[in-house]
């Protein structure tokens, strides 16, 4: 039937007659695309109700997510076992963001950028200095803002010639600053680089064997007071020191180096992206970082200063290098080296941490080849000094003719007997065996040179392999 409204009687028939008409019933037939339609509609409002309700549950989620965030209290560290810093707050280093100028983008990373510019009033009697500005990108969540600010809150500890100074925090705002005494020649990695006698861009002049000496001294130095203060640096390279204009070398990291030199780092299985052309064995193997781990990284740094910057480990790929100085690997001399530098090199390596000089040591063991400046400016000659500095015969020898090494200090009185290592106390005697890489089983021979005990002790011999 077409739709439409009917209205229906029955007739009863047979063959002998007809009977009576029944009642009339109606009823209606409905348009079946008029009923599609309706149903349409009712789908599409029930859809848009349900879209509208789910939006509005997502958006109360995530309001409620940020309240959470700004309420947690946030804790931030560079190095667990000795820093536990908590939510930062302002304090006398909270400088106004209207002080700070920024001029020209000196390097940028993930985190953001760092700017030459000028502040003012964070120098005492200066009105306006020329300082480094490390800044966020400006819209970060207020939990990288906090973690931002943790190399702040941990610089401010620091007071040290031979350190990157902290010179201003800029915290109450959207894009926070942190501020620090500008390095005008940049990382050490770079500059050496630069100063090679092929450099074609930026081309420094080439450095003397003193001048690569007194890098040495002043960065021993630095890590010899961040050794003092309890302070891991976990991550000493060159790419992590800084060049001021008078090539006073700094420890300091504006934390670019990942961004700008990532491939010196490789990521470990769980452990994260590591610099393992510049880790301790121990380090490597059980993740063990303490100031004698550092003290094999400088020794590395060591390399690098003597190579202007050269890729330690040439030729072999991260996960080698791991294996191959866990197995008691380390490189050879570099070409031009002076034996004495290498020889600090070894000490440096030696694969029993306990057997590592110590910095204070290394800065005693180079402090005669060091300028006057250095004496009136470290912490090495400010502190009170364990080892006692000669005055005379216990320089290095730039030709590196001998076959001996003279870091030990003349004034200590020593014995030496047969296959033993000895002094007046056993503190002394520790120390200075270790600074020259010796143990009462590893020497095989020591001579005096005169009377004043002036020593020529060889290294002990090393069946480790090695890498040029």
């Amino acid at each position: 039937l077409s739709p439409g409204k009917y209205r229906v009687r029955v007739l009863p028939y047979s063959l002998a007659s007809e009977g009576e008409w029944s009642r009339s019933i109606d009823f209606s037939i409905e348009d079946i695309s008029t009923g599609n339609s309706s149903l349409m509609i009712v789908l599409i409002v029930a859809a848009i109700f349900i879209i509208i309700v789910l939006v509005g549950l997502v958006l109360l989620w995530r309001n409620r997510q940020i309240q959470n965030s700004n309420k947690a209290q946030t804790y931030v560290s560079v190095n667990p076992e000795y820093s536990s810093v908590g939510v930062y707050e302002p304090d006398e280093y909270e400088i106004a963001e209207d002080n700070v100028e920024l001029l020209t983008e000196i390097g940028h990373g993930h985190f953001g950028k760092v700017f030459e510019g000028f502040a003012k009033q964070v120098v005492k009697g200066e009105k306006k200095t020329r300082v480094a500005v490390k800044t966020l990108h400006g819209n970060e969540s207020v939990s990288k803002r906090m973690e931002f600010l943790k190399e702040a809150s941990v610089m401010k500890a620091f007071n040290s010639h031979h350190v990157v100074r902290l010179l201003g925090v800029v915290s109450i705002t959207k894009r926070p600053m942190v501020v620090m005494e500008f390095m005008s020649k940049g990382d050490l990695k770079t500059y050496l680089r630069s100063s090679r006698p092929d450099a074609e861009d930026h081309k420094e002049e080439p450095l003397t064997l003193q001048q690569k000496l007194q890098m040495c001294g002043e960065i021993a130095d630095g890590m010899s007071y961040l050794s003092e203060t309890k302070y891991v640096h976990r991550d000493l390279a060159a790419r992590n020191c800084l060049v001021h204009d008078d090539l006073t070398v700094k420890i300091g990291d504006f934390g670019l180096t990942r961004d700008v030199y990532e491939t010196d780092y490789y990521r470990i299985d769980s452990r994260g992206i590591l610099p393992v052309r510049w880790m301790a064995p121990e380090s490597l193997k059980d993740g063990v970082f303490d100031s004698r781990s550092d003290v094999w990284s400088y020794g590395v740094v060591l390399w690098e200063i003597a190579t202007l910057a050269e890729q330690p480990y040439q030729g072999q790929q991260h996960d080698q290098v791991t294996r191959f100085v866990i197995d008691g690997g380390y490189m050879e001399k570099p070409k031009d080296c002076p034996k004495k530098l290498y020889d600090m090199m070894l000490m440096c390596w030696h694969y029993s941490p306990s057997m590592r000089p110590t910095f204070t040591e290394i800065v005693a063991s180079l402090a005669q080849d060091l300028n006057d400046h250095f004496k009136q400016v470290s912490f090495f000659y400010e502190s009170k000094q364990p080892l006692e500095v000669s005055n005379e015969e216990d320089s290095f020898v730039p030709d590196g003719s001998s076959e001996t090494v003279r870091f030990i200090p003349k004034q200590v009185a020593a014995e030496v007997h047969g296959d033993e290592c000895s002094r007046h106390s056993e503190e002394e005697s520790s120390a200075y065996c270790r600074l020259n890489g010796l143990h009462q089983t590893d020497q095989t021979t020591a001579d005096y040179e005169d009377k004043d005990a002036s020593l020529h002790l060889p290294l002990p011999t090393r069946n480790y392999s090695t890498i040029c």
